[in-house]
């Protein structure tokens, strides 16, 4: 059996035992989930699936250990994988409702998009009460505002414009 192969298979493993009524610590399942993201080895295709059930358990999970393992799991995927805003935009339409102490992980997540569409969500946490919060959403904004993509328009703009007269 091939090594990715193997990768898939310790990913599906895992949402398994997820799944299992008798399993106890679920959120190590998810940890086996992010360990296997985190090495970057997926390919595109297959690592936005799996990124996007590790957003729904985020979202649909009574336990917050469960959470916070699902969401430090798509942290790690957004290390190694560009995710596309549609693959996390869930997060950002829920995230006035996300305790403080798990705000953190879905604000990097927004941010690690690179995508603009996200900026308004990332920005209304700019003045939250929390200071750890705030220096989440003002890491995000930042990655937000000054994306390549952002940072290639803007040399564009100023190629375009007519430089001083000598």
């Amino acid at each position: 059996m091939d090594a990715y192969r193997r990768m898939t298979e310790l990913i599906e493993s895992a949402w398994k035992e997820l799944a299992g009524a008798e399993t106890g610590r679920r959120d190590l399942c998810l940890d086996v989930v992010g360990d296997v993201l985190e090495t970057g080895r997926l390919v595109q295709k297959d690592a936005e699936p799996v990124v996007e059930r590790l957003v729904a358990v985020a979202l649909s999970d009574e336990l917050f250990p469960v959470r916070e393992s699902a969401l430090h799991a798509v942290c790690g995927a957004a290390m190694r994988y560009e995710l596309p805003y549609r693959v996390v935009e869930p997060l950002a339409d829920v995230a006035d409702g996300i305790e403080p102490l798990l705000l953190g992980y879905v604000l990097a997540a927004l941010g690690a998009t690179h995508d603009e569409a996200a900026l308004p969500t990332v920005e209304r946490f700019l003045g939250h009460p929390h200071p750890g919060v705030r220096e989440e959403a003002a890491h995000a904004a930042e990655e937000l505002r000054w994306c390549p993509e952002s940072a290639t328009a803007l040399h564009r703009a100023d190629a375009a414009r007519p430089g001083p007269a000598h």
